[in-house]
């Protein structure tokens, strides 16, 4: 097969890879590292068994789609689209957006799937660089929404990899100058106390994303948007019918009408997460920065070397050293487990005293 078929620009792409962590820690990826209690999960398998995978799933599962309004806090006035996690949401705006010339924009370092996408589409995508601490960069961000006229502005709030939120008043401004839709992506509201939720009937062009996966639930790709509802009509229209599947569909009911069991876990995670950081902070050489997600960001001398020898140790982080010039010699660890944590931080300080050492 000839693949001059495939647009370069398609061809110019690093697919993207998902390591192999079988037997290993796996703190790479922002997963809640608690399974589900014993009862709920026998009550699962009762109700999965009784599923008639034979039959196609509802194509707007009502039920569900209450449940999300009713535990998510989504005013009922606004619309909810459904998809197969967030980032099928993410393809759905791109590709409803997609007109000759568009422009996607967003800041860098963020979430890659928004470049990726718009890559796939066939958009224009503009990254402006936050600021040394993370944050926005106001005069270069409001400049660029001022000359690209984006069709689409994606921001990750907190933000991946960096896990801070950024600066609300600014993210309004960003709201009032932009023409186009703006996409706020609260993947990891679970774990933050800072939402735009309560504003989304307050901006014509203010869309709320959010995932259940780091709630708890990554292996059931289940994402929302909510906003407007003539704009939600409208990307409708390039959802595909049948996207959320049957067992997906029961797991996400029963577990929302039982959230407060995922909510105490993800409370677990938000005290471990500052346990964590203390003790990360407390290593001579390591900057820890400010997290309002299930991560930490940290910068440390030597990352890749930190990163290949806990690798050999069986855990398994993230190296961002390469991603992005204001992650130079950064590594992300997903907080875990109090037991997990401490093996990660063992792990940690042995390696970081050979590094050292060998320096």
């Amino acid at each position: 097969m000839n693949p001059g078929v495939i647009r370069p620009q398609i061809q110019a792409l690093g697919a993207y890879e998902v390591p192999d962590s079988q037997g290993m820690l796996k703190l790479d990826a922002m997963e809640n590292p608690y399974p589900l209690p014993a009862p709920l999960q026998q009550e699962l398998a009762q109700i999965l068994s009784r599923l008639a995978f034979n039959r196609y799933p509802e194509s707007r599962p009502e039920r569900l789609r209450e449940l999300l309004y009713q535990h998510m806090g989504v005013p009922h006035q606004a619309g909810l689209l459904l998809g197969n996690g967030s980032d099928e949401i993410i393809q759905m705006i791109a590709m409803a957006t997609a007109q000759p010339g568009a422009v996607m924009l967003g800041v860098e370092p963020s979430f890659v799937m928004f470049r990726m996408v718009a890559t796939f589409v066939g958009m224009d995508y503009v990254g402006v660089p936050l600021d040394p601490q993370f944050q926005l960069d106001e005069k270069p961000l409001l400049q660029a929404i001022e000359y690209h006229q984006p069709a689409v502005i994606f921001l990750a709030y907190p933000n991946n990899p960096t896990g801070n939120c950024f600066d609300a008043s600014l993210l309004r401004k960003v709201l009032h100058q932009s023409s186009g839709l703006v996409v706020v992506d609260e993947a990891y509201f679970p774990f933050t106390d800072e939402s735009f939720l309560p504003e989304l009937l307050s901006y014509p062009n203010l869309l709320v994303m959010r995932t259940l996966s780091k709630l708890g639930l990554a292996g059931i790709r289940l994402g929302f948007l909510a906003g407007p509802r003539e704009l939600l009509d409208q990307l409708e229209k390039v959802r595909l019918p049948y996207n959320i599947s049957v067992p997906d569909q029961a797991v996400a009911s029963y577990l929302l009408s039982r959230l407060s069991v995922l909510q105490e876990q993800t409370a677990c995670i938000r005290q471990q997460r500052e346990v964590l950081r203390t003790q990360l902070s407390s290593l001579q050489g390591v900057t820890v920065f400010p997290s309002e997600a299930n991560f930490l960001l940290l910068r440390v001398a030597g990352a890749a070397r930190i990163f290949d020898g806990l690798r050999h140790r069986g855990i398994l982080i993230k190296n961002l050293g390469k991603a992005h010039a204001l992650l130079a010699d950064c590594l992300r660890v997903t907080v875990g487990s109090p037991e997990e944590n401490q093996q990660f931080l063992a792990a940690f300080q042995s390696v970081l005293e050979q590094t050292v050492c060998s320096d």
